[in-house]
């Protein structure tokens, strides 16, 4: 599987070059699945902002976060909490045949807990040719583990691991201003407490994983966290 783990979607030139580079072909020839599954355990100050936030997400109308409305050749819903009532049969063969999953932001260890539950997680390491974009929560849920810092959602067994896909974890939307607890210094502090080098990046920024590769891409700035 081929990785595209950004801060907040495909933000600027540089990412979008990127995501085609990987893609191997046109955006517009290209078929996409998106995954809203993160943002329904999102709250903003005990406000829960699930529902919105998926229609945004699906509709394309989160010019913040670009994903969905980049002008895909076809855009199907994978909603993850679905999966486990339906047979593979059904669902897997559209998977791999698609050209790129689009995973929102929100809450990763939700996320995680349902990647795992609807057997996705499972199935990804299969997915050689697979372009995987995450935004925010679904960039960081790549990592192995993301810090108590970001523990909102509370899993049945506890912890902070996520998937364990890279060997990195990340910091998103550095230094954003609607996010005051979000600056370097925070990132620093957080990435002491982390057992694996820790990437901090900011909304202008991706990480590229390719066979094990790791490029930055970035019209912003970023910084590594040993």
């Amino acid at each position: 599987m081929k990785l595209l783990l950004t801060s907040a979607g495909i933000k600027n030139t540089r990412i979008q070059n990127a995501l085609l580079e990987l893609l191997g072909k046109p955006i517009a020839e290209s078929s996409a699945l998106c995954i809203p599954t993160a943002g329904y355990a999102l709250s903003v100050g005990g406000e829960w902002r699930g529902a919105v936030g998926a229609w945004r997400f699906i509709c394309g109308q989160e010019p913040r976060t670009p994903m969905c409305e980049l002008g895909w050749k076809s855009l199907g819903v994978l909603e993850l909490t679905a999966l486990p009532s339906i047979a593979k049969e059904l669902w897997v063969p559209t998977v791999e045949a698609t050209d790129v999953l689009l995973v929102n932001g929100g809450d990763p260890l939700y996320l995680c807990y349902w990647m795992r539950q609807s057997g996705l997680a499972n199935l990804l390491p299969l997915l050689r040719e697979t372009v995987y974009v995450g935004l925010s929560a679904g960039s960081m849920v790549m990592a192995p583990n993301i810090g108590e810092d970001f523990v909102m959602w509370k899993p049945p067994t506890g912890g902070d691991e996520t998937l364990g896909v890279v060997d990195f974890s990340i910091f998103p939307h550095l230094d954003h201003p609607d996010l005051p607890e979000n600056t370097m210094a925070d990132a620093v502090k957080w990435a002491a407490g982390m057992r694996v080098p820790c990437y901090a990046i900011d909304d202008e920024t991706a990480i590229q994983v390719v066979d094990g590769e790791i490029k930055i891409v970035s019209e912003g700035h970023w910084k590594l966290l040993r």
